[in-house]
């Protein structure tokens, strides 16, 4: 049995996973979300640590690894650390196993990434640096727009004519909904198009990574924003591309995950290098 720990530190919060590694297979043991809010993402990643092995009945000497991945490459307390494109994917397959590409949108970018059934990466595209495809970029349109990111999904979904927005550049965009608010276009379609703006670009990057007759899993951040999944969805259909998108309750879990199951792997095949390197 190995107990492993996965941390995903991302933009806006801390996801930290407590998973139990047998034979069998792994289970979830606990999980923890922290909003960031401008405090030390590892003092809360350390918290939570903590939390989930009271809630387990274990110690840290039970931690077998402790993997990190996004922006937590120097944890201190972390064992080693994975890219997070591995680890969403990984996290993505083990959510959906009959997943074969995970589109993972964060708070800076967008990925679309081709993974086969152990959750290995075959291929990858990436949304440019410019930041009109990302979280941040959405949370910055709700603030002007003066609604919660938790109104986001539900509102886009009322729209009954989406306003276009530019999907080239952020500071575009951000130009063309001040326009669209004093021209009195409601929030619903501004919302709506700025979904379908976001789609249109994830789509161009599934597309890219030629993906055919395939589950797609949303992860990441944005994976639980019901309008931009719905948007995503609706431009697959419109593009007529051979893909299921859908998202998972626990999708922004996925690096985390990942990364946990990532450090248990890597921790059996180090003790079994140690095994034969004794035995010899």
């Amino acid at each position: 049995m190995t107990v492993s720990v996965g941390i995903d530190v991302g933009t806006g919060a801390v996801k930290t996973v407590l998973f139990e590694v047998t034979e069998e297979g792994p289970s979830w043991l606990s999980k923890r979300l922290e909003r960031i809010r401008k405090r030390d993402p590892f003092t809360l990643a350390d918290r939570s640590l903590g939390e989930m092995l009271e809630e387990a009945k274990m110690s840290r000497d039970d931690i077998a690894y402790i993997a990190s991945t996004g922006e937590a490459e120097t944890l201190p307390f972390a064992t080693g650390h994975f890219y997070s494109m591995t680890t969403h994917a990984r996290g993505g397959v083990y959510l959906d196993p009959d997943a074969r590409s995970v589109l993972d949108v964060g708070a800076l970018h967008g990925r679309a990434i081709q993974v086969d059934e152990r959750g290995k990466v075959l291929g990858y595209r990436m949304t440019s640096q410019c930041a009109s495809g990302s979280g941040q970029f959405l949370e910055n349109i709700a603030r002007y727009l003066g609604v919660t990111q938790e109104e986001i999904g539900p509102l886009s979904q009322q729209a009954d004519d989406p306003e276009k927005v530019s999907g080239i550049c952020a500071v575009l965009a951000e130009t063309d909904v001040i326009n669209m608010v004093s021209r009195s276009i409601s929030t619903p379609n501004i919302l709506k198009g700025i979904h379908l703006s976001m789609a249109n670009r994830l789509v161009k990057l599934l597309r890219a990574t030629k993906i055919a007759d395939t589950e797609v899993l949303m992860t990441g951040g944005l994976a639980l924003d019901s309008g931009l999944l719905a948007a995503v969805q609706e431009t697959v259909m419109e593009q007529e591309l051979d893909a299921r998108v859908k998202s998972h309750p626990d999708s922004i879990y996925a690096g985390a995950i990942g990364a946990a199951l990532w450090g248990a792997f890597r921790h059996e095949k180090l003790a079994r290098l140690g095994q034969l390197a004794m035995a010899s």
